[in-house]
């Protein structure tokens, strides 16, 4: 290896590290007592401030509102969402390019456009809406994710599908395929990368999301995990600090693992919707 590849492999390790620090303070903390980590977070703790797992058993038993029952949500919003915008989307943004219309070319731009519009200027109207159409379930909240989550990934179907050959479609619909079973039987299967790499990103923006499940659901019923993590507090306010980190550690496993053994995918997938495109 030459003096520039060492010196790049230098400054990506420690950018790595630079990134990796935050969590292992996090995971480091979550088995320290309260007195411990207000004490100092990067000090290491006596017998007396190591608390072990207890911080993790009283993350799924404090307050009135367990965890288990905040994950469940969670998992139910982000998967049932994510499926629902891949193929909403993929299906969409297959019709736009192949049909190429003038109403097909607003609606994509509209789409582009709706990545422009922060969700700050349409909360509380979206909420609103959300509630009146009674989308303010846990089975019910994936469509309005659907509806603003659909401009980036409309973009990204979108460009992939430019790179697929017609004829590959041509084809099918020779040997008696209609639109469905060409889309389901032909398409998507080679709209896995960028199905795959759609399915991540947002299913990582979804399960950290905390102000749109804040504003649609009924909290008192319903919390999702970011949300779950706000009403750690005990009398007077107090914040169990160690029960919190523990929590945010649970959290953050499940989607690390899917980043990690699928992260090649979102690298693969977006290459190709962006420069094929």
């Amino acid at each position: 290896m030459n003096k520039s590849g060492t010196l790049r492999t230098v400054i990506f390790a420690v950018l790595a590290l630079i990134w990796v620090i935050p969590i292992g303070i996090v995971l480091f903390n979550s088995i320290k007592t309260n007195d411990a980590i207000n004490s100092g977070i990067f000090t290491f703790p006596d017998a007396s401030g190591f608390s072990g797992a207890e911080n993790y058993k009283t993350a799924l038993t404090f307050g009135n509102y367990p965890f288990l029952a905040s994950f469940g949500c969670s998992v139910l919003i982000s998967v049932v969402s994510t499926a629902l915008i891949i193929v909403c989307c993929s299906m969409a943004a297959w019709y736009i390019v192949r049909v190429n219309s003038v109403f097909s070319r607003i609606f994509y731009v509209m789409c582009l456009f709706s990545m422009a519009v922060p969700f700050q200027m349409l909360m509380f109207t979206l909420s609103s809406t959300a509630y009146k159409l009674g989308l303010d379930k846990p089975w019910t909240i994936p469509v309005v994710y659907l509806g603003y989550g659909a401009g980036m990934s409309i973009f990204m179907f979108a460009g992939f599908v430019r790179s697929i050959p017609y004829d590959i479609e041509e084809a099918a619909i020779i040997d008696g395929c209609g639109p469905v079973r060409t889309f389901f039987l032909v398409v998507f299967p080679m709209m896995l990368p960028i199905a795959v790499s759609v399915g991540i990103l947002e299913l990582m923006w979804i399960w950290n999301d905390y102000l749109l499940p804040y504003l649609v659901l009924d909290i008192t019923e319903y919390r999702t995990i970011p949300i779950h993590v706000q009403y750690l507090k005990g009398s007077y306010g107090s914040v169990d600090l160690g029960a919190s980190l523990a929590v945010i550690v649970m959290s953050l496993l499940p989607i690390v693992i899917v980043y990690v053994f699928c992260q090649k995918y979102i690298v693969k997938g977006i290459a190709a919707g962006a420069v094929k495109g």
